[in-house]
């Protein structure tokens, strides 16, 4: 295997691609995440725009439309639930609060624009069901940015061709300060009101079981794992930081962690019967660096790096143009969420749990 075709293929946008059209997003929930990455990006793509925003008061949402020529309006979210705007908008980009998912989406499905939703699918496996089942005649996309990340879908390709043998062993981490990021204590992150059963696992260990899964070409088996808080400003939260191993087909084990109380890092290796990819800065938007070993042969690549949710939301916007199927879609999603709970349920018990 000549690994200098893949490198040279490294960039590639390997999805259909419109020949012409544009998506007009409605960005739905105004936190930083839409604010600094969302809508810059479809500011940056020629086919996508944003053209409303939602907000839960006008005056936010008049605040970020002044700031961006193709936005025409300015709605709450019971104005978008109403109905306003529908004219102005193909698609909804939801990046509310996990519990809050489902209403939007319900609105979507109700005025037949498609759904790209933030992850996990909602705060927990029944309203994720049911958000499925309300979009069922819509697009529904899952914002699994990993899935376009170049070196991701490499490690994919590679395993596929059996460059490291047959996969047995997958070690996934994601850690941050998240009182550093934002030092709200009553931030929802940390309101299972909101944000669903924790918050490492949901909110970060979902990086390393969806690319797992991705990667793996399969879905997870079973679960066990860990979880603990001791930290006054995560008490009302069982998962400050977390421990689990996730069980997929034919015997290849995941062992992962996830902390919102810890330092900075994220790294995803896996290791096969004849060689292992390392992809250094997994999952936190650095720097990332991919190292593909074989035998004596080790190859670390360089990258040049790219703005995942820019790539993701082109992902969606190529989908939805051409008329082709997604890879994250609701079902997909469902798979997770599904996964999450039952790392808890495993901690809680302190036994293995079937998914």
């Amino acid at each position: 295997m000549d690994l200098r075709t893949y490198f040279d293929e490294f960039d590639a946008q390997d999805w259909p691609q419109p020949d012409e059209g544009t998506v007009r997003f409605a960005m739905v929930g105004l936190g930083w995440w839409t604010l600094d990455f969302a809508i810059p990006a479809t500011d940056e793509l020629e086919h996508l725009e944003t053209t409303v925003v939602v907000s839960s008061s006008t005056e936010k949402a008049e605040s970020v439309a002044e700031k961006h020529e193709t936005i025409e309006r300015a709605l709450t979210y019971e104005q978008f639930q109403d109905g306003a705007g529908t004219d102005a908008y193909d698609a909804v980009y939801i990046g509310t609060p996990n519990a809050l998912h489902l209403p939007y989406v319900e609105t979507a499905a109700e005025y037949d624009k498609a759904v790209l939703c933030e992850k996990p699918l909602e705060a927990s496996t029944e309203r994720a069901q049911r958000l499925i089942e309300v979009a069922s005649d819509i697009t529904l996309g899952v914002e699994y940015r990993m899935h376009v990340q170049p070196a991701v879908r490499m490690m994919r390709e590679l395993l596929g061709e059996g460059f490291i043998g047959e996969p047995t062993l997958v070690h996934g981490n994601m850690a941050q300060d998240l009182l550093e990021i934002n030092p709200d204590p009553d931030q929802w992150r940390l309101n299972p009101d909101l944000a669903g059963p924790g918050g490492s696992v949901t909110d970060l260990g979902i990086y390393s079981i969806n690319t797992s899964r991705f990667v793996l070409g399969s879905d997870p088996l079973a679960v066990s794992g860990s979880v603990w808080s001791g930290t006054e400003a995560f008490e009302s939260i069982p998962d400050e930081r977390a421990a689990f191993t996730v069980e997929f087909p034919d015997g290849v084990l995941a062992a992962c962690s996830a902390s919102q109380n810890a330092h900075h890092e994220s790294s995803f290796r896996v290791t096969g019967t004849e060689g292992e990819f390392v992809l250094d800065d997994a999952f936190l938007g650095g720097e990332r660096v991919l190292t593909v070993s074989r035998g004596d042969t080790t190859i670390r690549t360089e990258f040049d790096q790219i703005d995942e949710t820019k790539r993701s939301l082109k992902y969606f916007a190529d989908h939805l143009l051409t008329g082709t199927p997604i890879k994250g879609n609701g079902e997909h999603g469902l798979v997770d969420q599904r996964a999450i709970e039952a790392v808890y349920e495993a901690a809680e018990r302190g036994e293995r749990v079937e998914i």
